[in-house]
């Protein structure tokens, strides 16, 4: 039986893949601190390794990580508290269930020290649920850079990286097969080695197309 006991992806900046999709957010993360303005926003698709990025820019500004669902069990009072004594945070998933009161406090005593924000979602600011003009007008100020789909190259390189950082080593032959059959997003490539990962494990197979394709159920081929 398997035992999942997880893994650590490498999520550093000399692990990260620079593609025509992501090279212009790239370029904004290596141009911080010297960004025009208090913060950026990064949007794209699910899956288009904006977490990465943010991971990234975490590792070289020690910024603090919150999410951005809303939390009521919070006063505004309690928002220093969260950002302690940091001068700089990221917030992920800013399009979903925005919390406006605190992300503005947020926002407003982070500026207030001089500091930064880095602010991801799947679509640009200007379709965000936000509800305060105050914190609307700060948004739609801030530079925003969008992260495309991968194309077939990076997918490629992500999906050896993937197993990779698994410590596993796979055929050419394997990931050319994967990569015409698995969804075209970092998110399902992560799910299918998940998969490939334990399904191996537990049969004590090598990862190969045959048990590949027994595990996508993959019957045409």
């Amino acid at each position: 039986m398997p035992l999942a006991l997880g893994h650590r992806p490498a999520l550093g900046r000399d692990d990260f893949l620079v593609a025509p999709s992501n090279q212009a957010a790239v370029a904004w993360l290596d141009l911080w601190p010297r960004w025009p303005g208090p913060g950026l926003v990064i949007f794209g698709p699910p899956g288009c390794g904006k977490t990465h990025l943010a991971e990234v820019w975490r590792g070289r500004s020690q910024a603090i990580r919150l999410a951005a669902t809303a939390r009521h069990d919070r006063a505004d009072g309690d928002v220093p508290s969260l950002l302690g004594a940091a001068t700089a945070l990221i917030v992920e998933d800013c399009d979903r269930a925005l919390d406006d009161h605190r992300l503005l406090h947020l926002f407003n005593l982070l500026t207030g020290r001089g500091g930064y924000v880095l602010l991801t979602a799947a679509a640009p600011a200007t379709r965000w649920a936000v509800s305060l003009p105050d914190l609307r007008s700060r948004l739609l100020a801030l530079p925003a850079v969008e992260v495309g789909p991968p194309d077939d190259t990076l997918l490629e390189a992500v999906l050896v990286k993937m197993f990779a950082d698994r410590q596993l080593r796979v055929a050419p032959d394997l990931v050319t097969y994967l990569l015409s059959r698995l969804e075209r997003s970092f998110a399902g490539m992560g799910r299918a080695v998940d998969a490939l990962d334990a399904a191996a494990l537990a049969a004590r197979r090598p990862i190969t197309i045959p048990l590949a394709r027994e595990v996508l159920h993959d019957d045409g081929h």
